[in-house]
């Protein structure tokens, strides 16, 4: 198994800066501070990368603080100082921890909450336990920051994706061999950990034949056979950070009707991919695709949206969605991925993770989108 990922051959992440930013939106929403419970935004303003802890961020007065267990000690002290970030951290268990919130806000009339990740149980206590501090739902104020990848991140990102290049050209001529989906899996996900990948991104999939008419299968034991279509979505994960790729493949040739299926989701991605970029409406990119397999005769086979935002989530902002009114910012990291799929027969999804720039989008996975072995 080789090592991880050298994260010393990346651009460093600009991880310090964070706390700055957002404390410059709170005071524009009218809260005195923050509790952060997201964990990926914690990891975000902190770099703290363990499973436990929420984060309090006055917008004056005062250093952040980090609230976890003691599992994370030593390991969340380590990460908030390699990361450079203005924080301390308070080592508590359970009921302790929110005892130690109730006195960092004790003297703020108006505290923010994630409203998208705080619980109905956890609301309640807190309400019981800083009243009489007001509780405000907020949403988005550390996803706004988020979507938008500083140079580290995007190197992190591309990494992920070279790492899922290569492990796919190294695997895909199982198809010629007769292997089943649960297979082909199983050896993608070990070649992107024996290439220095942390882990997969999420759950591989590999959906043969009429599988492939499944936009989220599971792999199975099923043989998949010459001549079948066969989605492959994956990706990789490095310092935190996903990749997102999907090719559909075919040992041999398919027969016409699913050829040409495959040859309209291609036309349909290229149409998205030239639609991206700097100011551009997401929306306007899953118009594009939408539009494309509509004119070919896919339109009503194309069963999700084109595609997301990428980076400590899978699936974050901005949402590349029929209607979104997201607009795509230079150095925002996205997805495009029509698919289309006849039920019963076979389906086709082709998706690139690309950086949104000044000109267009910069491709970051390299894969050929040639579908026959």
């Amino acid at each position: 198994m080789a090592p991880a990922v050298d994260l010393s051959t990346l651009p460093p992440m600009d991880v310090a800066g964070r706390l700055g930013r957002l404390r410059a939106g709170l005071a524009a929403s009218g809260v005195d501070g923050l509790l952060v419970t997201k964990l990926e935004n914690v990891r975000y303003l902190t770099g703290f990368s363990g499973s436990a802890g929420m984060l309090h961020v006055p917008v004056a007065g005062g250093a952040a603080v980090l609230l976890t267990d003691g599992r994370y000690r030593d390991q969340s002290a380590a990460e908030l100082a390699a990361a450079g970030v203005d924080a301390r951290v308070e080592v508590a268990g359970g009921p302790a921890q929110l005892e130690a919130l109730a006195g960092l806000v004790a003297g703020g009339a108006r505290l923010g909450l994630e409203a998208a990740h705080v619980s109905w149980a956890l609301e309640e206590r807190l309400a019981g336990l800083l009243a009489p501090v007001e509780l405000v739902a907020t949403t988005g104020l550390v996803e706004g920051l988020r979507a938008v990848k500083d140079e580290g991140e995007q190197a992190r990102i591309e990494r992920a994706c070279e790492i899922a290049d290569v492990a796919l050209a190294q695997v895909k001529e199982l198809l010629l061999t007769g292997c089943t989906e649960a297979e082909l899996a199983a050896e993608l996900e070990h070649e992107m950990r024996r290439r220095g990948a942390a882990g997969p991104s999420f759950d591989t999939i590999v959906a043969s034949g009429p599988n492939s008419a499944l936009p989220h299968a599971r792999p199975t034991a099923r043989t998949i056979e010459r001549g079948e279509l066969v989605v492959v979505d994956f990706g990789a994960l490095v310092d935190g950070y996903h990749s997102d790729m999907t090719r559909t493949l075919c040992a041999g040739e398919p027969p016409d009707d699913l050829a040409a299926l495959v040859e309209a989701v291609l036309a349909s991605q290229r149409s998205g991919l030239h639609q991206v970029g700097e100011g551009v409406v997401a929306g306007e990119v899953d118009a594009a695709c939408r539009s494309s397999l509509t004119e070919a005769g896919y339109g009503a086979l194309f069963l999700h949206s084109t595609g997301h935002g990428v980076g400590l989530e899978i699936h974050e902002a901005p949402a590349v969605a029929n209607g979104s009114a997201d607009i795509l910012a230079a150095g925002s990291v996205v997805t495009v991925e029509p698919g289309a799929y006849q039920h019963g027969r076979g389906g086709a999804r082709i998706e690139d993770t690309v950086v949104v720039t000044a000109t267009g989008a910069r491709v970051l996975t390299k894969s050929t989108k040639d579908y026959t072995l």
